[in-house]
């Protein structure tokens, strides 16, 4: 075992502190990755917070990671000691089930191992995040990032990225795809990039008049002010997918009228409460809704590669691990454009 410099949780109620954590040492297929930056992700707060369920505390939080190799295991093939690699969401799953052998590991029928806050494929160890110095984690789990990149912008990439990137690839969206993102936060920004990136013309929907810069900026062909009745009739039946990104209370039947006829509301962000929908915008326009996750470890590459290539990487305020917590109100204020990314040597 090794020890690791970490920020954990220790119950629901109480700030991140520093805290030493156990590593195990790497086994035949793992890889060692000093962390150089972590993400934030809003699922970290509601994660330690207990928003979501009972947590194992302590818990390190954080599956936005990127670093460099410092070991690796003597049957490991795909990497080597001084490698960048990167972890996302789950660091393993069963391998054997439908899902799993289909390269949608994130829909495990068996034991999925989340980053942290889960279990290991033993049933016993805790896994614990990228909120420290370092991480082991099985090759098979484990992405390759390429060099020249700027670290810090390419952590977010490792959930936010891979959450919006995965249904607008699904959904074959391409030069003349008309694409709505509502929201503009960590994964909307990341939503506009990306389907910009693809050729898609996009239109950002915000209640906010103070985004319709950034949206801009960002790649947006237009911006739509949501509480506008005049803007929202102007838009309506023209869209053909719209990426729902946002995480609290919001009017989806509204969305849902500015999709064309067969068109597809996905859902990213997870509402704490049930939405209410009506069946008639449904029926009548052969719309649907459906829910996204992120995506298996071969998606999840062919999207760090295809941000690579494209020069897309997310908008980030970098920050010292002694304002976590600072950083945690700060999201939950919006007060953050669009993603904070710890640097690990502060740890």
């Amino acid at each position: 075992m090794s020890e690791a410099r970490a920020y954990a949780s220790a119950s629901p109620t109480t700030p991140l502190a520093p805290r030493r954590i156990s590593r195990r040492e790497p086994g035949p297929l793992d890889v060692a990755i000093d962390i150089a930056y972590c993400g934030i992700c809003h699922s970290d707060i509601h994660t330690v917070r207990g928003e979501w369920g009972p947590g194992a505390y302590p818990i390190v939080p954080g599956h936005e990671i990127v670093g460099r190799v410092s070991r690796v295991g003597k049957r490991v093939k795909k990497f080597k000691i001084g490698d960048l690699a990167g972890v996302g969401c789950m660091v393993d799953s069963c391998r054997k089930c439908a899902n799993c052998r289909r390269g949608m590991e994130q829909h495990c029928l068996g034991r999925l191992s989340f980053t942290y806050n889960a279990v290991e494929q033993d049933g016993v160890t805790r896994t614990q995040g990228g909120y420290s110095s370092h991480i082991v984690v099985d090759e098979a789990f484990t992405l390759k990032v390429k060099s020249g990149q700027p670290l810090e912008r390419v952590a977010p990439l490792l959930c936010a990225g891979i959450t919006t990137y995965s249904p607008l690839k699904r959904h074959g969206v391409k030069k003349g795809t008309r694409v709505g993102v509502l929201g503009l936060g960590g994964l909307g920004h990341m939503a506009v990039k990306l389907a910009a990136a693809m050729g898609a013309t996009v239109t950002a929907l915000s209640g906010s008049e103070s985004k319709r810069p950034d949206a801009k900026k960002l790649g947006a062909s237009s911006f739509a002010l949501t509480k506008d009745p005049a803007v929202m009739a102007a838009l309506a039946g023209t869209l053909d997918l719209i990426i729902d990104t946002v995480s609290g209370d919001h009017d989806v039947n509204s969305m849902v009228g500015l999709l064309t006829t067969g068109g597809t509301l996905v859902m990213v962000g997870a509402s704490p409460r049930p939405h209410a929908v009506g069946s008639f915008p449904l029926i009548f326009g052969r719309r649907a809704i459906e829910g996204s996750l992120i995506g298996g470890i071969k998606e999840t590459q062919e999207m760090l590669d295809f941000c690579a290539k494209k020069k897309v990487f997310a908008d980030v305020e970098v920050i010292a691990a002694k304002d976590i917590n600072a950083a945690y109100e700060r999201v939950l204020k919006s007060d953050v454009r669009y993603r904070f990314s710890i640097d690990c040597s502060t740890l």
